[in-house]
């Protein structure tokens, strides 16, 4: 198996790219010629080319593509895989940490880990930990827009909070401007004293009271399975420190979604077409954006009919000659 097989590239894109390789630039018409292949199967090849960055538009002549050497596209994706094995490991070092039980032999009692099931469950102790809070607590609200059934039991609660003087930080989705409900909700904690922020992707669902206690779903992907509440210092200190990089990478929540000044899309806009040119598909973008799948496929075809792009490949060609990626 090649070294580009190993990468997963068809046998199409790889003749394109080694034919790439030994020219400096060239056309698609080049490439049919060269290869003899159509039109279609060039155009094919080289978007999957461009998805693992091993060819890019050429400064020259703009119609034209260059083939991007194999040592710089290969430290590009494995830096990339690194920073997301990372991000896994820890994860699942602090879930092993916060679910594992102590050896029996060792003797120890581990009780600063409780597991809650049922929506019932968790609603109990959030308002228990709601009444014990001293200073502030932290939250971390992806997915965009949020259920009616969460509003309604988190804003006594905020209420009550905001009361007595904590400090309520809520760090929501960008995509929560298109749901009035959370909108209207994010406007009313603001007003009351609540800080809120907003970012096109977040971390997990977590709750952090008074940096002591933390609150995180078993399954990031369904809340309503049960949560996990630890005590543990070491835990809790790393979803601080991951709560604090999400925040200081968020924006303050204002009305509106403003545009850049540059290209004139919006920040989920910009977002969402850096993820595609990274190779991620509609799916896993519509995931870490909190958007549904329909959204992004309305989103990018705004984006193709705001570059003039036929085609996805050719709107991620013009969005690197516009200096928009």
């Amino acid at each position: 198996m090649t070294m580009l097989a190993v990468l997963g590239l068809s046998s199409t894109a790889e003749a394109v790219y080694m034919t790439l390789a030994g020219r400096p630039q060239s056309r698609s018409v080049e490439l049919e010629e060269a290869l003899g292949l159509k039109e279609a199967e060039i155009s094919t090849a080289l978007a999957e080319l461009a998805e693992l960055s091993l060819v890019r538009p050429s400064r020259e002549d703009p119609a034209s593509v260059r083939a991007v050497s194999v040592p710089v596209a290969l430290t590009k994706l494995i830096r990339n895989q690194e920073v997301e094995l990372a991000r896994q490991v820890q994860e699942l070092a602090a879930m092993r940490a916060a679910v594992t039980e102590p050896a029996a032999t060792l003797g120890l009692v581990y009780d600063c880990t409780e597991r809650l099931i049922g929506i019932d469950a968790i609603e109990t102790k959030l308002e228990i930990l709601a009444q014990e809070v001293e200073d502030e607590c932290l939250a971390v609200l992806p997915g965009g827009a949020q259920s009616q059934a969460s509003l309604n039991a988190s804003r006594p609660l905020d209420e009550e909070a905001l009361r007595r003087g904590i400090t309520l930080r809520n760090l929501y989705q960008d995509t929560m401007r298109q749901d009035e409900p959370t909108r209207t909700y994010a406007e009313w904690l603001a007003e009351q004293g609540g800080q809120v922020r907003t970012a096109t992707v977040l971390p997990p669902r977590m709750l952090i009271f008074d940096r002591k206690v933390a609150v995180v779903p078993m399954d990031p992907d369904n809340s309503r399975a049960g949560a996990l509440i630890t005590r543990e210092p070491g835990i809790v200190a790393t979803l601080v420190a991951t709560y604090q990089l999400a925040w200081t990478a968020a924006v303050p929540y204002s009305r509106g979604q403003s545009t850049h000044p540059d290209h004139g899309l919006t920040e989920t806009q910009h977002k969402l077409l850096t993820l595609l040119a990274q190779g991620m598909t509609d799916q896993v973008a519509a995931k870490r954006l909190g958007i549904g799948l329909r959204t992004v496929r309305r989103q990018m075809s705004a984006i193709m009919e705001r570059l003039g792009a036929q085609s996805r490949f050719e709107a991620g060609m013009k969005a690197a000659q516009n200096s928009w990626l």
